[in-house]
């Protein structure tokens, strides 16, 4: 898997992957102009789309409600080179959801390919060429 990365003007940052185009910046206190989410944001998003596509799967396979359904990232800042202290993913269901499968979607969303990574962490090379 490859991924190309330009640089096309100011702070911003463009990553072109399988035909997407997706655009950092940063913020203007960082010499940015705000003009698309930072990477670090980016990375978040990263993890909260992929704990709720897991989430919205196993509504969708087992027809359960999903009206109503969200998901919001709970985050503390680090310190120092930790730059993140914890993330609590927080699962909003419908008034309707059935009790029974509450620890069942909390699993699935476990299954999620961005945290596994996280808990997994590959080994990272930067070179010149």
């Amino acid at each position: 898997m490859s991924m190309q990365v330009t640089f096309p003007g100011g702070v911003a940052v463009k990553a072109d992957f399988k035909g997407f185009e997706i655009l950092s910046d940063q913020p203007e206190a960082n010499g940015g102009s705000n003009e698309a989410p930072s990477p670090f944001a980016l990375f978040l998003a990263s993890l909260g789309t992929c704990a709720g596509f897991f989430a919205l799967r196993f509504c969708q396979q087992r027809d359960l409600p999903t009206e109503g359904m969200s998901l919001s990232l709970d985050t503390t800042p680090g310190t120092g080179k930790k730059k993140l202290d914890s993330v609590k993913i927080v699962l909003h269901l419908p008034d309707d959801f059935p009790e029974k499968y509450r620890p069942a979607v909390i699993r699935a969303m476990d299954q999620c390919a961005v945290k596994q990574v996280l808990h997994h962490p590959p080994d990272f090379e930067v070179v010149t060429d």
